[in-house]
C-alpha cells in the first residue's frame, strides 16, 4: 500500500491502545508510565498523521526509538527511562521551542503514578538565566554561521544554496523569538506563523519570515538584503534585551 493512509482520531486512539497493551504485556511491572504526545495528544491531528507515544521505563539510562510503518500508517514509540526524560524535560537548548512542547501536553494511556504531571512540572521548572544562556547559543552558534554563510555565497555563490539558508535563518530567528518568551510552538507547520504572534521579535524577523512563507525565494538579492536587515535587528535586539552574546576575550580561555 503507498501509505499514508486516512486515519480517524478513533481509529488512532485504538491503535494507541492496542501499542500501550502489547508494551504492558512485553515489559511487565518496568513500565512506569504510557502516554501519546504530539499531534493526536492535542487532538489537532489530521488525517495523515502519525502516531508518538512514551513508554517510561523504571530501568536507568534507556533512550530507544521504535518507529515503524505498516503500510497505511505509522507509529512511533520512545521507550525511555524515568531519569532520561526528566533530565531531558529539565533542559533548555537553542530547539528547546519546537522540541519541549511535548512534555507539557500528554495524553496519558497508563499512568498509575502521576508520572506525566511531574514530567510537565519539571519541564516548567528551568529558570530565566537558562533561557539567556539558549537565546546567547542560538545568536552565536546558528544565527553568526549562517550570516557567514549567506555573506560567502554573497561573494562566492552558489546562489542556489540561498532559499535553504533563508529557511534556517527564518526558522533560528523563530527558536530565539520562542525562548525569549519562554513559549513553545504547538506544531512544527506554524513555527514562523506562531512567532509572528509573540510581541518582541527582531527587526526584520517579520519581512524574512514573509519571503520564507510566501516562497519567493527566487532572487538573490531580495533574500540577502532580507537576511542582512534581520541580522541587524538581531544584534539590536539582544542588546536591547541584554543578551551579552559576544565575547569580550579574544580568546576566552
Amino acid at each position: 500500500m503507498n501509505g499514508p493512509m486516512p486515519m480517524t482520531r478513533k481509529e488512532r486512539a485504538r491503535l494507541a491502545h492496542e501499542i500501550a497493551e502489547r508494551a504492558l504485556s512485553v515489559h511487565g511491572e518496568n513500565i512506569k508510565a504510557i502516554g501519546i504526545y504530539g499531534s493526536a495528544a492535542r487532538e489537532t491531528d489530521g488525517p495523515f498523521s502519525d502516531l508518538e507515544m512514551f513508554c517510561v521505563l523504571r530501568s536507568s539510562g534507556q533512550d530507544d526509538d521504535c518507529e515503524w510503518a505498516v503500510g497505511a500508517w505509522k507509529a512511533e514509540v520512545n521507550f525511555l527511562s524515568e531519569d532520561v526524560m526528566l533530565r531531558d524535560a529539565a533542559s533548555v537548548d537553542g530547539l528547546w521551542p519546537l522540541t519541549h512542547g511535548k512534555y507539557f501536553a500528554v495524553r496519558s494511556l497508563y499512568d498509575p503514578e502521576a508520572f506525566f504531571a511531574e514530567l510537565r512540572s519539571v519541564a516548567e521548572s528551568p529558570d530565566r538565566d537558562d533561557f539567556r544562556r539558549a537565546v546567547c547559543g542560538v545568536i552565536t552558534g546558528e544565527l553568526y554561521e549562517l550570516a557567514g554563510k549567506w555573506r560567502n555565497v554573497r561573494v562566492q555563490g552558489p546562489c542556489t544554496f540561498l532559499p535553504t539558508l533563508a529557511i534556517e535563518t527564518a526558522t533560528y530567528g523563530a527558536m530565539l523569538v520562542g525562548l525569549h518568551h519562554r513559549r513553545c510552538f504547538s506544531t512544527r507547520a506554524l513555527v514562523l506563523t506562531e512567532a509572528l504572534g509573540m510581541s518582541d521579535r527582531p527587526a526584520g524577523f517579520d519581512a524574512l519570515c514573509r519571503l520564507v512563507m510566501a516562497g519567493d525565494l527566487s532572487k538573490p538579492d531580495a533574500i540577502l538584503s532580507t537576511c542582512e536587515s534581520f541580522w541587524d535587528g538581531v544584534i539590536e535586539w539582544a542588546v536591547r534585551n541584554g543578551y551579552d552574546c559576544m565575547e569580550n576575550r579574544r580568546i576566552p580561555f
